[in-house]
């Protein structure tokens, strides 16, 4: 599976949370997949959709998932011990590890090679950490909601993207669609 697939296979799971979704292709797919007003759209912040998702989960009490890709993790990679070191149990971290920086050309990541994000999310102090295949993803995912615990989910998935349109929302209008969102 591809993270196109993924996205798939967990929107129905995704659109009654609050979703924070990883610059580029990612925040597209899911678009295209199933837009909704709950989605914030990453449009050009690579690194920054944990980090952004853990403070709305900070600010307010409904469950949080922050889809965030292996190659933008390591790109940030403060933001582990801060989620570690600031739990908020209705905040899920969905890191999409294809190996790769699949929205710049698909260039191999560490994370595809000797680096596991599960490892350095636990080292940093997270408590619950869970590595699956991409198969395994929306059972994760449910299971983590369910659990009403903090949860670091890394799906390991093979690299790839599909063809599809650039977001043409406004910046200004995904925020605002989001924030009437987390009001709710």
């Amino acid at each position: 599976m591809i993270r196109s697939e993924i996205l798939k296979e967990i929107a129905p799971i995704l659109r009654d949370h609050l979703v924070v979704c990883n610059i580029g292709l990612p925040s597209q797919e899911l678009h295209m997949i199933d837009d909704q007003p709950s989605n914030f759209y990453m449009l050009g912040t690579m690194g920054l959709a944990s980090s952004i998702g853990l403070g709305v989960a900070l600010a307010q009490d409904k469950t949080v998932i922050s889809i965030d890709g292996d190659g933008s993790v390591l790109t940030n990679l403060g933001t582990l011990p801060t989620i570690a070191n600031n739990v908020a149990d209705n905040f899920i971290l969905l890191i999409i590890d294809n190996g790769s920086y699949g929205s710049t050309g698909d260039q191999p990541t560490y994370a595809g090679k000797k680096t596991s994000l599960a490892a350095v999310a636990a080292a940093c102090g997270c408590d619950t950490v869970v590595e699956c295949a991409a198969e395994e993803t929306g059972a994760a995912l449910q299971t983590a909601i369910d659990s009403g615990k903090m949860t670091i989910i890394v799906s390991k998935c093979e690299s790839g993207n599909i063809k599809l349109p650039v977001i043409t929302k406004d910046p200004v209008t995904i925020r605002d669609r989001f924030m009437e969102a987390v009001k709710a």
